[in-house]
Order: C-alpha cells, then structure tokens, then sequence
C-alpha cells in the first residue's frame, strides 16, 4: 500500500485546496506518482472528466498539479447545494439522487465505504495520495457520520496535517480548539499543523509556533506566506470576494481597457468561466449584483447556476433584468453560459430541477428549454469563429434553437453549442473562454459592439498561467514546508505516543427523532 496524507483545515477557505495542490505538485516534480483525492465535496465549481464523470473543480486541479488525468475516483462525493435546502448527490460521477440535509446523513455509511474503496483503488495505482478534508474535522455534530476528515482518515489510518488561516486572525486558538474537540483516537492521527496565509516579520510568529508546539505536541510543519493574485479554482463561493481583489493581468494592448461584468447569481456555478477573461491584459472583471453594477460595463456575463429558475427569480427580484434589456437594445454585448443561456430563451421548462413547470424567459433569445431527469455530461470539441474550441457540458436542460443564428460574429464555419441574435450570445459549453485564439476573436468581436478601443493581447496563454500558479504553489510547499518531516508522516504515518489534549469529544447527543 502507498503513502497517503489528509490535509484538513480549521475552517472553510483556509487553504486545505491550495495546500494539497502544492504537495501534489512538490511531489511529481521528484518523479513521485501522486493523485489527489477528496472522498466528499460539496461544492456548485465542477468539472467532466474525460470519460464523462462529474467531480469537483479543486479535484482537477489538483490532478493537473500532480501531472495526472482527472478521474471520479479522486472525488466520489460531490454535492451540489441547490434551492429549497436540498442538494443533488453526484456519486463517481453521475447524479443519483436530490437529498435534503437529514435524508443524506443516513447515506453517508454506504458513501464512506465506497469511498475507502476509492482511496484504496487509487493508492493501489500511485506511491502517494494526498487527500483533502472538507470543512473542518472538529464538526462534532456530524463526527459519528462523517466521511471527509476524521471518519476517513481514522477508517484508513491516515496520518492529518490541520491547516490554519492566519489572515483571519485567531488562528492559534482554532488550532488548539480543533484538537481539543476530538476523540483520543481522532487526536493520535493529527500529526502536525500549517500555518497559512502568513504577512509580517516571522520573528513576532516564532514564539507563538512553538507555544503551540508546546500546548499540542505536535509541531508546526510549515508557514505559508501570503500569495497575492491566486486565483486557482476554488470549490465555493467564499472565495469570489478575492477574485474582485486580484491585481490585474497588465495595462491594455489597445487605447482602451474592456469591462467585464459578471452577475453573482445566489447558487453560481462553475465560476471559473471568467477566469480567463481576468487573465486578459486590459480586462477587468467585476461581480455585479446591482443594476448600477452593469452600467459601463462592455461586456455582461450570465454565469452558470445550479438553480436556473430560482435564480431567474433573483434576477428580476434584484432589478437586474431591464438594464440588461436597455444594454440589448442599445447593441452592447451580453454572454450567457449553460444556466445563463438558459435564462436568456423564451421559455424554461422544469419538472426537474424546481419543479415550476413552464416558466418564462427573458426573451433575448429564440430558444426553449426543457428539463432533463438525466444530466448531461461531456467534453465536446468544435470550431467557433474560425478557431479550435474545447469546453466541458454540465446540465439538466436541454436547450431547442428556435431562430437566429449560429454562436459566429464573422460567418466562420461554427460548431460551438449556441445561439447569437445581434449583440446576445449563449452557450451550453463551459470552459470554452479558456481557449486562447477563441477568446482572442470573442474579445475583439465584443469591442466593436461596444465600440471600446480594445486589442486583445497576441500571446496570452491561459494554460501557461494555470501552470505557473501550480508552480507557485510547489515553491510554497519545498521552500516552507518541513518537506523532510511530510516524507516520513506520508511514508510511515502519524507517530507514536502523541499527546492527548483535553477535553476530548464531548459525548454524542441524540439527534431529536432519531432511533
């Protein structure tokens, strides 16, 4: 059996992603055969393998860093939150069920023993697994059903590493707290910690590293710097409030920058559509909300949603829908992708995902959508404005082109997915940004109809940038990190005889109802 290392995290957002990432790429570079793995993530930014299995974005990510195919064994779970409270369980891939938060708990011994199946495959395959948490391993009202952290790793004796945001404040304090709040067992498998996102003079830190050595036994392995301008994907929206503060990608090609408003729809969906568009140089990004938000904007996206008909609700309850009438009417360009796409026909149809039955559109395209019980999933390839084009497809509704044209500005040959009338496109196909000559033409097709001075860069690689930042996280990793002390808990475990730090997990509480 191979090495294998959970990575958890005092919190949401604290850096469990990232952190994982940069082992896995620290890892491959020394000709280690590394995969990442998350046994559960709830998470609305996913992603189709290429066998047409739906795991979560962070997941191929960290495939990509560890220089391996993604695939459904490295995310078995995935949840999808939509409206109502309810979430849609996605298993190895593929959707199987529409769950509500007490109706899951009860599955989650079947989803852990399928789980173990698919660490067990994966460290079969590799000499390393590096596996993420979820939230936080100190839940204790979900301890006795958990599958992500404690419950995992305890059921495969993985030795843990908490990770620590330091940013947020409070850190050494979460740190103790989340050892103090497990079992005698949960505590002998948390071997060490990492200190993430650290600004300042490391000498006022040092003290404080080894005050918690001292409190815990259990040493401090590494402390992370502070990484400006990352913006790998991220699982949830947490994170959307650092891709505002993202320093931009470099000054216009042209006379002039090109602004690019993205609705922040309640349960957005794969966000990572824009980022290619922020790694533009003279692009700026905003998330809008408002109808004031999309005032100067050049260019308004409709991202994608797990909730197409609630968040059309939103839409037209936040006052965003006439501002995107006047932009139409007045030739400006507006982009929608998948659920976005959805919303701009004449029609929606859902028996599925909301159960509204027949809803209407915006109107701003000729097309009806009607709602599918089984998902598609694929990895389409094409030829749009006379460009390769690659995406990745994610849906329930299937949408019927009813009028217009083709997603072309220029009369090239165009198999993208699609529909354009005048200064409105949509588009099924997620990803489909992040092909570099596309989005080049895309770009400048934009900038005519919105008559901005614009040039988009000739030699902007978005695949080079996903690179250098997965290289930035392996610098992280070998030049901060004890790498030494990583081996020998990958290879041999979580040592003997570490302390235990009272109280200990409290006694479990009957859930009320509950046999």
């Amino acid at each position: 059996m191979s090495g294998a290392l959970l990575v958890a995290g005092t919190t949401s957002d604290a850096g469990k992603s990232v952190v994982t990432a940069g082992i896995c790429r620290w890892l491959w570079r020394q000709g280690v055969r590394v995969a990442p793995f998350k046994a559960q993530n709830m998470s609305l930014n996913s992603f189709v393998t290429a066998d047409g299995a739906e795991i979560g974005r962070a997941q191929a990510m960290q495939a990509q860093a560890a220089g391996v195919e993604p695939e459904a064994a490295m995310n078995p779970v995935l949840l999808k939150p939509g409206a109502g409270g309810r979430s849609q369980v996605v298993l190895m891939g593929r959707a199987v069920a529409e769950v509500g938060a007490l109706d899951y708990r009860d599955r989650k011994p079947v989803l852990l023993e399928r789980s173990l199946e698919c660490l067990a495959d994966l460290r079969s395959r590799f000499d390393v697994v590096v596996c993420e948490g979820a939230g936080s391993p100190a839940e204790i009202n979900l301890r006795d059903r958990d599958i992500a952290n404690m419950g995992l790793a305890s059921a495969a004796r993985l030795p843990v590493v908490v990770v620590g945001d330091i940013d947020r404040g409070g850190v050494f304090a979460s740190m103790f707290g989340t050892l103090a709040l497990l079992s005698a067992d949960d505590q002998s498998l948390v071997a060490g910690w990492f200190v993430n996102k650290f600004r300042g003079d490391a000498r006022l830190l040092a003290p404080g590293l080894e005050m918690l050595r001292e409190l815990t036994g259990r040493p401090v392995l590494g402390t992370f710097p502070m990484l400006e301008g990352l913006w790998l994907d991220a699982e949830d929206s947490l994170d959307l409030a650092s891709v505002a503060a993202r320093p931009a990608a470099g000054g216009p090609v042209g006379a002039e920058v090109l602004r690019v408003a993205v609705v922040r729809f309640p349960r957005l969906s794969n966000f990572t559509d824009v980022d290619a568009l922020a790694q533009e140089p003279g692009v700026l990004v905003r998330w809008a909300t408002r109808p004031e938000e999309l005032a100067d904007a050049d260019l308004v996206v409709l991202p994608g949603t797990r909730a197409t008909v609630a968040d059309l609700d939103w839409l037209r309850g936040r006052g965003l829908v006439e501002p995107l009438r006047r932009r139409v009417a007045a030739g400006l360009p507006v982009l929608g992708v998948c659920g976005g796409y959805q919303m701009l026909g004449r029609e929606i149809v859902d028996e599925v995902e909301s159960g509204s039955g027949a809803v209407d559109g915006l109107g701003l395209l000729p097309t009806r959508v009607v709602f599918g019980a089984e998902k598609v999933l694929a990895r389409p390839t094409g030829v749009a404005l006379g460009e390769r084009v690659a995406g990745y497809e994610i849906h329930h509704g299937v949408v019927t082109v009813e009028g217009g044209g083709a997603f072309v500005t220029d009369g090239a040959g165009d198999a993208l997915d699609g529909c354009r009338v005048g200064p409105v496109w949509g588009t099924t196909w997620h990803g489909v940004l992040e092909n570099d000559a596309f989005r080049r033409r895309f770009l400048a097709a934009v900038a005519d109809a919105a008559g901005r001075a614009f040039v988009p860069a000739p030699d902007t690689s978005f695949a080079a940038a996903r690179e250098q930042q997965l290289d930035a996280l392996g610098d992280l990793v070998a030049e901060h990190a004890d790498t030494d002390a990583l081996w020998k808990l990958i290879e041999n475990g979580a040592p003997a005889g570490l302390p235990f730090v009272p109280p200990g997990a409290p006694a479990p509480v009957e859930m009320e109802g509950s046999k």
